[in-house]
């Protein structure tokens, strides 16, 4: 990156994804532009295809929103992106471990996930990187196992991937995390999404019974992922939590480590319950149970 360049990233991106390239544009002066989003948490295609025309350096983006559930479709992003002459980068943490993923598909430079999302370790995750560009790339870190040679008036480093791995290899939690995956394919990644589908859309009618609920993301299932962002009206999410709890039914509460979403959707925090393959439709009864206990706590 060098001065004026621009990097593109958008509204519903987690911290992770917008903190990184803002230390680039502070150290470099880059630019950072972000894409809004529509009333139904979809990413406004217009405004990205303006910003296409302002030939990105990086176009950096959710696959999954961890917060409105929003599948982006990935493929067609990366498409347009390169289509300008911009290097891409897929955050796939939630979607890995939830759908059908395929970066020869997608067509992506860079794609990220990581293992404490998908029954594996914390610690530890993926970036698949285009080989080419892998090979072009400085090491970001020095040490043992990431050269060839070592003399005193310079380096030569190691092949891909082993440039990147500077010193001893995690591999404790890597192999927790090659289990993890191993039994992820067992099932069946559409498996997996299929059972997602189908408790998402049961737990989007049941809490909507509730009244006084707003639903935050689109309310079509089959272009959300497996959670349900939430608030009802005259209870704090942080409250919220808190009596869940009592009933033995954990979600999350807060900003979601996407404070610039919060600020987009007009709300200092969010509720958010997440589904998975162990959760059943019982799980969501107890949700459901547990909001109408709530309401009546504070009308009482």
């Amino acid at each position: 990156m060098k001065k004026d360049d621009l990097v593109v990233l958008t509204k519903m991106e987690h911290h992770s994804n917008i903190v990184p390239w803002q230390l680039v544009a502070q150290k470099t002066h880059a630019k950072v532009k972000y894409v809004d989003l529509d009333e139904d948490g979809i990413l406004n295609m217009v405004e990205f295809e303006r910003a296409m025309n302002d030939s990105p350096k990086l176009v950096a983006f959710t696959h999954c929103s961890n917060v409105l559930g929003t599948i982006n479709d990935a493929a067609m992003l990366v498409r347009k992106a390169r289509k300008a002459g911009a290097t891409t980068l897929v955050d796939a943490a939630q979607s890995v471990p939830h759908m059908p993923v395929d970066v020869s598909q997608i067509g992506c430079d860079f794609l990220a996930f990581s293992g404490h999302k998908m029954l594996g370790p914390t610690g530890i995750g993926v970036l698949y990187g285009r080989k080419a560009l892998l090979e072009d790339m400085e090491p970001f870190q020095g040490g043992g196992d990431m050269i060839k040679e070592v003399h005193l008036t310079g380096a030569k480093w190691n092949d891909v991937p082993y440039k990147f791995e500077a010193g001893t290899t995690n591999f404790a939690d890597a192999v927790g995390l090659g289990v993890a995956i191993d039994y992820l394919s067992s099932v069946g990644m559409q498996k997996v999404r299929d059972h997602e589908v189908e408790l998402l859309k049961y737990a989007t009618e049941e809490t909507e019974k509730v009244g006084g609920l707003t639903i935050y993301g689109p309310r079509d299932a089959a272009r959300r992922g497996g959670v349900l962002s939430f608030n009802v009206e005259g209870i704090h999410p942080h409250d919220m939590a808190s009596i869940l709890d009592e009933e033995g039914v954990a979600i999350r509460s807060g900003h979601h480590c996407a404070q610039p979403l919060m600020e987009r959707l007009d709300v200092t925090a969010t509720n958010r319950a997440s589904f998975y393959l162990y959760n059943s439709y019982d799980d969501v009864d107890a949700l459901v149970g547990g909001l109408k206990k709530a309401k009546r706590m504070f009308e009482a």
